[in-house]
């Protein structure tokens, strides 16, 4: 099956604001996936972040990740594909997208996944605005209420209660929200610069399947990564700590490059390229759950609240789109 964009009308909105509606169960399913994948991956990177300097653990994952999935694209559409692809914007946006994974990371490192898990719930605020600026979307009562839900599931999800704290996702430990400024600051600029670098991977690359779109993007990020760490380490970066590193920290590292970023990335672009970075920014919501169903398979509790969670996110999508709604509110635009 060849994965690739819809044909428009002239005249018609970007491909990334109105979806080909037969193929919109199949994108949310990608999306909900991607989400699974990447939300595996934030226990793994917190068994690495003690060990790793952020911008080595950063361009390790790049790396990792551009190797896994080229390959696979070459075997796929072949090597005219390949060498015909327009790799310097491919370099240039990939630099874009990796700038944004080093920041989750130095975030994460200066706060914690709680902190990530929150900041990242002003994805679809961002992707909204991004599509409104850009591709004209409208906004509409349906919009607006499905954000509302989606938000709010996220909120539960991560426990957000009247005291003031969070509770770490899947484990119940306690974490003040305000405790890392600096590291909810990091987190915020690259949720922007990862929903920003998104929509450039859909929208610059027209003609090119979602595989071809996600290998040419993480092996400029994988390019980029690495040149800035040759550069740093000639200014004095620190080496990792090998000594704390063994099996079980190679497997976290292959569990945060191949699944938390080549599949994510992979399923991620699908969606966005079908959904809109929008729309399909609304199921990241849904990623506390999906930690805790992991930390379930590991011997973690069950908390039904973050099953309500989910629920609400779920039910923010669906509404998002206009079911459940009069006819009134699910095209009437706002007006400002």
């Amino acid at each position: 099956m060849t994965l690739s964009r819809a044909v428009l009308p002239p005249g018609s909105p970007h491909p990334a604001s109105v979806p080909p509606t037969g193929s919109l169960p199949l994108a949310h399913l990608a999306c909900a996936a991607s989400m699974l994948v990447w939300a595996a991956g934030l226990p793994a990177a917190d068994r690495l972040i003690p060990h790793v300097p952020a911008l080595t653990l950063s361009a390790a994952r790049m790396i990792l990740a551009a190797l896994a999935l080229l390959p696979i694209w070459w075997l796929i559409e072949g090597r005219r594909a390949v060498t015909g692809a327009p790799w310097r914007t491919g370099v240039l946006i990939g630099a874009v997208n990796s700038f944004g994974a080093f920041g989750l990371i130095l975030g994460q490192a200066r706060s914690d996944a709680v902190t990530v898990a929150i900041v990242s719930a002003a994805m679809p605020i961002i992707g909204m605005g991004i599509e409104v600026v850009f591709d004209g979307r409208k906004i509409t009562p349906a919009l607006l209420i499905g954000m509302a839900l989606s938000l709010a599931g996220g909120g539960i999800a991560l426990d957000l209660g009247i005291t003031g704290s969070t509770a770490d996702v899947g484990t119940g430990a306690i974490a003040s929200t305000g405790s890392s400024l600096i590291g909810a600051g990091l987190c915020l600029a690259s949720v922007v610069i990862f929903t920003f670098g998104s929509r450039l991977t859909v929208t610059a690359f027209p003609d090119m399947t979602p595989l071809g779109r996600t290998s040419i993007t993480l092996g400029g990020g994988a390019l980029t990564s690495a040149a800035m760490v040759v550069l740093a380490v000639l200014f004095g970066l620190p080496a990792p700590d090998w000594t704390a590193l063994g099996p079980p920290e190679a497997g976290a590292l292959m569990v945060y490059a191949l699944a938390g970023l080549a599949l994510s990335q992979l399923l991620w672009i699908v969606s966005v390229g079908r959904l809109g970075i929008g729309l399909a920014s609304l199921h990241i919501n849904a990623a506390p759950f999906y930690v805790m169903l992991i930390l379930f398979a590991m011997g973690g509790p069950w908390l039904w609240h973050q099953v309500f969670g989910a629920g609400l996110v779920v039910l923010g999508v669906v509404v998002a789109q206009g079911m459940f709604l009069p006819r009134a509110l699910r095209s009437h635009r706002l007006r400002g």
